[in-house]
């Protein structure tokens, strides 16, 4: 049983994406408000490459942009993007680095860090699937339902690679399928209903 935690007791949301995934992050951060009281935590495949997303993704949003460095402390009205070659954990309200558990074939590093939330997070979880290919972070959306989190897949048709959405929607622990703009209503509905709940 996971203990109330008042001082970071706000949301999380994960996103997971990786080919074409790009489109769906700026689509999504371009339509979410800047103050909502959630971390937004971007989990992209990348397992030689450099990411970029902390130098693009500025241009689409005004919450701070940021690189997860080991034991990062981890704040609402931030984006924050995992770094490549990693798996990302939470722990002691911090972001954790490891060396990628999955060095070959397709990744997993979005169910890692989304089990990793259903563990350690105290506040609500919000996981969400863009566009990419295979099907990681489908075989953790079942485990963030039953911890109370709410999850969402990109609308198949609005994805440049539907795999990754597609394959979440099979996992049948899908609570919405919609396109990365009402995504952003989405979350803000369930940001500003939390802020109501915590008031109380």
């Amino acid at each position: 049983m996971k203990t109330k935690n008042t001082a970071k007791d706000f949301p999380i949301v994960c996103v997971g994406g990786s080919a074409g995934g790009l489109d769906a992050y700026i689509r999504l951060l371009k339509n979410l408000p800047p103050d909502l009281g959630v971390a937004i935590v971007i989990v992209n495949h990348l397992r030689t490459t450099a990411t970029l997303l902390h130098e693009i993704l500025p241009k689409y949003t005004r919450m701070p942009v940021e690189l997860i460095t080991e034991k990062l402390d981890i704040t609402p009205n931030q984006v924050f993007i995992i770094p490549e070659k990693r798996d990302l954990h939470v722990l002691n309200e911090e972001f954790r680095l490891k060396p990628i558990s999955k060095p070959w074939g397709w990744p997993d590093v979005i169910t890692v860090f989304m089990r990793s939330l259903t563990v350690n997070w105290d506040g609500k979880l919000i996981a969400v699937i863009v566009s990419g290919y295979d099907g990681d972070g489908a075989d953790a959306l079942c485990s963030i339902k039953e911890v109370g989190g709410i999850t969402i897949a990109q609308k198949p048709d609005t994805a440049s690679q539907p795999d990754m959405p597609e394959t979440a929607i099979e996992s049948g622990c899908i609570d919405f399928i919609l396109s990365p703009e009402d995504i952003a209503k989405e979350i803000s509905r369930i940001a500003n209903q939390e802020k109501q709940i915590n008031k109380v």
